[in-house]
């Protein structure tokens, strides 16, 4: 059974064009990547390991959120 899940931000860096990976949930974790599906494959290795290594308990699987945000702009035709 899945325990409550870790939340993890990711947020788009335009200056050097990645995403970029953090949370208050998985000490350490701070990674980019320049596409969402890269992102979350390397999360999936990344924080088991880092839970590992900060001793955190938990179960076998850990379930994780990833929250993105990304601004944009759209263009109006008429105003």
């Amino acid at each position: 059974m899945y325990g409550k899940p870790l939340f993890v931000r990711a947020e788009w860096d335009e200056v050097a064009r990645v995403w970029v990976a953090t949370s208050d949930d998985v000490p350490g974790l701070a990674t980019e990547e320049d596409n969402l599906e890269g992102l979350i494959e390397k999360l999936k290795i990344m924080i088991p390991e880092l839970l590992d290594v900060n001793e955190a308990k938990g179960e076998r699987e850990v379930p994780f959120e990833l929250l993105t945000r990304r601004f944009e702009i759209a263009q109006r035709t008429s105003c």
